[in-house]
């Protein structure tokens, strides 16, 4: 099984974000798993401009780093987040990153994907970024097995140590659930309402959105 995890701070090897993703990995690996993280502060990634033509034709009129590690996310059995709390939500790095996935969310390209996620916070709201990736990971159509955020505070390696320590146990969480294809009824039925909605999108726009309706019909969700 391949997990791949994207890492959303810039702070590179100083990151505690970094810290919380390498021990998910690590408990994901020694789970059997082959691991991989990507620092997406070291690509280059443009913004969404919502020109749609990805809808149409399945590929990015931007030519830049998204499309290689997009594909890696699609080669991928689970899907590590990490973030650290930037006022409120997740930093921009990653959010770029998101905001180039609409095409993903309308194919719900992850169903049967598995991921989870982590967040560092220095005062407050490391739970809520939790909560938002997980909630991106489930509208790609993803299962997710649980999250870790942590609070640093005034002592961030006393909040670290235990902190990874979850982190290790919610990577080994993360390769059982893939290895034994694991379901659960609350996202199952938040998967089926989504895949309804993107359904009745894709063909309603069937005329123009080429690639979306193809794919659809190419994974027999469409008679």
């Amino acid at each position: 099984m391949k997990i791949l995890a994207i890492n959303g701070s810039p702070r590179g090897s100083r990151s505690q974000t970094l810290r919380l993703v390498q021990a998910v990995l690590d408990g994901a690996r020694s789970a059997g798993a082959d691991v991989e993280v990507v620092d997406v502060s070291n690509l280059q990634i443009e913004y969404c401009t919502g020109c749609q033509v990805c809808y149409e034709r399945g590929e990015c009129i931007m030519e830049d780093d998204f499309v290689e590690l997009y594909q890696k996310m699609l080669e991928s059995d689970g899907i590590v987040f990490g973030s650290p709390n930037y006022i409120n939500s997740v930093t921009g790095q990653i959010k770029t990153m998101l905001d180039r996935m609409a095409d993903a969310i309308h194919c719900q390209a992850f169903i049967g994907k598995y991921g989870c996620a982590v967040a560092t916070a220095g005062g407050s709201r490391a739970d809520e970024v939790v909560d938002y990736l997980n909630g991106v990971l489930r509208t790609l159509g993803a299962t997710t097995v649980g999250g870790v955020g942590v609070v640093l505070g005034g002592d961030p390696e006393g909040a670290m140590v235990p902190a990874e320590e979850r982190a290790s146990e919610l990577g080994k969480r993360l390769a059982e659930a893939i290895a034994k294809k694991e379901t659960d009824p609350e996202q199952e039925q938040f998967h089926a309402e989504m895949q309804i909605r993107m359904r009745a999108l894709v063909t309603a726009n069937k005329d123009r959105w080429h690639h979306e309706y193809d794919y659809w019909k190419a994974a027999g969700r469409i008679p």
